[in-house]
């Protein structure tokens, strides 16, 4: 047995998978706000609830924002800001008694969605979280690149290309930077562009619902994240030549995306062809949780 975590801004998924990949059992919760002790307390409480529910120990992986530094061990880069800093692994490895597989949650994404999703047979993945951040994971025959900084992958922290007049000034990100693709493509960039061009105050699903719905401002909206959407997976596609770009979090169910952005991002690639496929995750929501449980390989045992 497996367990696999989605630590989340807003929720934590816990899900056990069997020696095959099958589902055996799974649970939600909300994730406790700025509070780290308690965020630790709710993890050990849904792996005693799901060991009792199978009869089985398992090996634990899970999947945060952000990612260890190699140097120190502390969490950085998440935008769930009370994991920066935090000995995540050690303080977890302590609660539950045993060791822990724990990887960025869009390197989880990219695993699950590379071993049995959308980039199932492909040989470069990369993919994408859209949510309440933005990130990146890279899957290369097989295997998760993770980087000699164990950063691969961390797209949503480079600059949004070519950013054009009415993309400035460069807005703030939380990271302390200015223009990050993060602060433009995740659901509060997406709101934030929206106020800024039209004064009202909404959040992405309403954004995308009144496009739906044939509001004008909301669909101007949907079209300019588009294009920047394609710009930014552009560069992505100019660096690694992926063939498959997987898209998962909240924004990836925009149906639309699939047929608007690779249209968008002819210009911007350095080819006179693009066959990289943009496609929805196969396993949607679950798929970073489905990752993290696969951080234990087969023949591998963490419980």
């Amino acid at each position: 047995m497996r367990i696999g975590i989605d630590l989340g801004g807003t929720k934590i998924e816990i899900v056990v998978l069997d020696a095959n990949g099958v589902l055996r059992w799974r649970r939600r919760v909300s994730t406790p706000q700025g509070d780290y002790p308690a965020t630790l307390r709710a993890i050990a409480a849904l792996v005693d609830a799901a060991e009792r529910a199978t009869g089985a120990r398992a090996s634990v992986g899970i999947g945060t924002p952000g990612s260890p530094s190699p140097a120190s061990g502390l969490i950085r880069n998440a935008n769930s800001t009370c994991l920066n800093g935090q000995p995540l692994q050690r303080d977890l490895e302590a609660l539950l008694q045993r060791p822990l597989r724990l990887a960025n949650d869009a390197n989880c994404l990219a695993v699950s969605e590379a071993a049995d999703g959308a980039g199932m047979g492909a040989r470069t993945v990369f993919a994408a979280i859209l949510g309440t951040g933005v990130g990146g994971g890279i899957v290369v025959d097989g295997r998760l690149l993770v980087g000699a900084n164990a950063i691969a992958g961390e797209w949503g922290h480079n600059p949004l290309p070519l950013p054009a007049d009415d993309e400035l000034p460069l807005p703030g990100c939380y990271c302390g930077r200015r223009g990050c693709i993060e602060a433009y493509l995740s659901g509060p960039g997406m709101a934030a562009d929206h106020l800024r061009h039209t004064g009202q105050p909404l959040q992405a699903p309403e954004i995308v619902a009144g496009a739906q719905a044939g509001d004008a401002r909301c669909e101007a909206t949907l079209a300019r994240y588009e294009a920047r959407l394609a710009r930014a997976l552009a560069g992505v596609i100019n660096l690694l030549d992926p063939d498959v770009i997987v898209l998962g979090g909240g924004l990836s169910q925009i149906a639309r995306l699939y047929h608007k952005v690779p249209q968008h991002w002819l210009p911007h690639v350095f080819s006179d062809r693009v066959v990289t496929r943009l496609l929805p995750a196969a396993h949607g929501d679950s798929s970073g949780v489905r990752g993290a449980a696969w951080l234990w390989p087969a023949d591998e045992t963490g419980a």
